[in-house]
């Protein structure tokens, strides 16, 4: 893992900056401000062309996907019922369900009494979520990786503050949202108000990627498709390593025209670092035909992220956002279309977990 990182690192943090400093009319200290308060990035007016397009692309990815999983769904209400092996949902799983409806109702109220803790409801929330996820699979299967794989579980936290923070690095190039209800903290009280929240972003999208691995209709449904052997190549590396490069590297001179890459580009990168260092890969089980744990890590994303942008929406400290191009239709604050940027943060979170795993010997 601290090679992975150390080639990979660098690289994602440097690039950006690399392509700033080379732009005449950029500023590097501009993209270097904490907090990052200061919106100095233009933005591209709403156009239906590009939102078609980008529409279009998008059904294209999403719809075969979706079919096949809808079909496997079918296939299994019209064959003979099996035998149900679900236990009853377990107390820790109630309390974790009360505890996050108490935090919802705060955090969507205004209560006098509890105006001191009104910005910090986020955390909270996401853990009772987190925990819930948690027990709808030990529901269904038995296990889950808090009580089954707690080294794992526990190291998921800190190693998802600092994945999130890069997310956050990316942003300044693009400033595709913003954070209000917060300009009266100080860097220091702004870098811990923001950690303990970006903590629980891996542990919430794997565990409901895990939730989602009980039900046999993804593995019916992707678990057996056409093997994609050129992603185990080493030219294949190659050419994401080009893509991802170019990509990180312009985001801060082409705001408006690369800012879905700032989802893409890190995948990208991470996957052609594992493939020309030889080291286990994502892409291996694609190259056996197997997608299942992709398509669930994706889908997992989404179902948090529906989550994530409706408790955003009436929280005090909130965030914003602000898109080139497909700022429309908006639901709850996010852009319709920007939804599709979960798909790959899904995989991306994945792949990190891959790494994780490996590092904590964690079946």
């Amino acid at each position: 893992m601290l090679q992975f990182l150390a080639l990979s690192g660098p690289m994602m943090m440097a690039l950006p900056l690399l392509g700033v400093w080379l732009a005449p009319s950029l500023s590097v200290p501009d993209y270097l401000e904490f907090p990052p308060l200061t919106r100095h990035v233009v933005h591209a007016p709403f156009s239906w062309t590009v939102f078609i397009l980008m529409a279009a692309g998008i059904a294209a990815v999403v719809l075969p996907v979706a079919s096949r999983l809808i079909r496997a769904r079918s296939a299994r209400a019209t064959s003979p019922p099996e035998h149900d092996a679900r236990r009853p949902f377990p107390w820790w799983g109630w309390c974790a369900v009360g505890a996050g409806a108490l935090c919802w109702l705060l955090a969507w109220t205004r209560f006098p009494w509890f105006a001191p803790f009104q910005r910090h409801t986020f955390t909270p929330l996401w853990l009772a979520y987190i925990v819930t996820v948690n027990a709808l699979a030990w529901q269904r299967s038995g296990r889950c990786m808090m009580l089954h794989r707690p080294l794992y579980f526990a190291a998921l936290f800190p190693f998802s503050a600092g994945f999130w923070w890069f997310f956050e690095y990316l942003n300044r190039f693009v400033q595709n949202w913003y954070y209000v209800g917060i300009a009266d903290l100080s860097a220091w009280q702004y870098f811990w108000f923001a950690t303990f929240p970006f903590a629980t972003v891996l542990p919430a999208v794997l565990g409901t990627q895990e939730w989602l691995l009980t039900y046999p209709v993804y593995r019916q449904a992707t678990g057996q498709s056409r093997p994609f052997r050129l992603a185990a190549s080493r030219p294949f590396g190659i050419g994401l390593l080009l893509v991802a490069g170019f990509a990180l590297a312009g985001l801060g001179v082409w705001p408006s025209v690369l800012f879905p890459l700032v989802w893409i580009a890190p995948l990208l990168l991470l996957l052609a670092v594992q493939l020309l260092t030889g080291a286990p890969s994502l892409l291996d089980a694609p190259a056996r035909g197997d997608w299942s744990s992709m398509v669930a890590a994706a889908v997992g994303c989404l179902i948090c992220g529906f989550f994530w942008e409706m408790w955003n929406i009436h929280s005090l400290a909130k965030w914003i956002y602000s898109v080139p191009y497909v700022h429309r239709f908006q639901l709850f604050e996010m852009p319709l279309l920007g939804f599709a940027g979960y798909i790959p943060f899904g995989i991306e979170c994945l792949a990190l977990g891959e790494l994780l795993r490996g590092t904590t010997n964690s079946p």
